[in-house]
């Protein structure tokens, strides 16, 4: 019966690791004003999520605690405690230009809005 613990314990263990490295999933969704970007991220506390908009790269990192006394008695455990994400995003951002119109965070979907601004000039015809 040890064994079989052991086993789900280490499926537990790939199964998060794969989480942390490949998700959380992202969505985009772009218009000619803004981009719409929702991440998913359920089970971290608003304060535990940091971001950051360096040029067109949002890195999203989120980290939580977690008890020791429930830790001991854990078979089995699929969800990621850290997430470290970088993203290019698919709009052109100079540096020190960053702008998010809004960031929420709400039941466990993070939404944040970010400004496209127009490239080019418009041309007027005489």
């Amino acid at each position: 019966m040890g064994l079989v613990k052991e086993v789900i314990k280490e499926i537990g263990n790939k199964s998060r690791e794969f989480y942390e490295f490949v998700l959380p999933p992202i969505d985009m969704y772009l218009s000619s004003d803004n981009l719409k970007v929702i991440i998913d991220i359920p089970g971290f506390a608003k304060k535990d999520i940091k971001l950051t908009l360096c040029g067109d790269i949002l890195s999203i990192q989120a980290c939580k605690e977690i008890d020791k006394k429930e830790s001991k008695s854990l078979i089995s455990k699929q969800r990621p405690n850290i997430i470290d994400k970088k993203i290019r995003l698919p709009i052109d951002i100079r540096q020190g230009e960053e702008k998010i119109s809004s960031a929420k965070y709400e039941d466990g979907v993070l939404t944040l809005v970010i400004p496209v601004t127009k490239k080019g000039k418009d041309i007027s015809i005489e």
